[in-house]
């Protein structure tokens, strides 16, 4: 996917997140990676990555907001061991020859709830333009530790082809289908 950052350049430089500035770390018991895959084209599959990490760092402008993800590819779970060690294996993934996919963002735009982020997924050795629908959930105190919780969920799509994963062409589908709910906690000291 390609994308002209220049559309939006007045909004990024003018806008910024309704959060306070800093390293918002995020709350792994209420996050979650999810995909979906067809198989065959009739049915979908459904799984998810146990083992992952994210970050988020607000600026006082759109353009000095970053969010970064790593996730470990040998964490999959489609609720199926069989299937799920054959994915990694060689075969498929190649958890061992690949065994993380990271994601950079380079440009964040919208308002209020509906956001776009744009970034780089690695996977192995290869890097490629994505974007991400991004739904804000809002943010609220907690009371169990009186710090703000922001929730986000992210969406989109990748071609497994595009990063040299083209295995099982004919009974598994080309497109990924991602779906991420994230919650961040407000960096210390920042509750009023």
């Amino acid at each position: 996917m390609t994308y002209d950052n220049t559309a939006n350049a007045s909004t990024t430089s003018v806008s910024a997140l309704p959060l306070a500035p800093g390293d918002w770390e995020l709350d792994p018991l209420h996050s979650a990676v999810h995909f979906t895959i067809r198989h065959l084209g009739i049915a979908k599959v459904r799984g998810r990555f146990l083992d992952f990490e994210a970050g988020l760092s607000v600026g006082e402008t759109l353009d000095e907001v970053r969010a970064s993800a790593e996730i470990a590819l040998a964490s999959i779970d489609t609720g199926n061991p069989d299937r799920d060690a054959h994915t990694r294996s060689a075969d498929l993934l190649d958890v061992e020859k690949r065994p993380t996919m990271t994601f950079r963002s380079t440009s964040v735009s919208g308002a209020d709830e509906e956001w776009s982020l744009e970034g780089e997924l690695t996977i192995g050795d290869v890097t490629r333009p994505v974007r991400l629908a991004v739904e804000f959930g809002g943010a609220v105190e907690f009371p169990a530790d009186r710090r703000k919780h922001a929730g986000f969920e992210a969406t989109g799509e990748i071609r497994r082809s595009e990063f040299g994963l083209d295995f099982g062409t004919g009974f598994l589908s080309d497109v990924v289908k991602v779906h991420l709910d994230m919650q961040f906690v407000e960096p210390q000291g920042q509750s009023s």
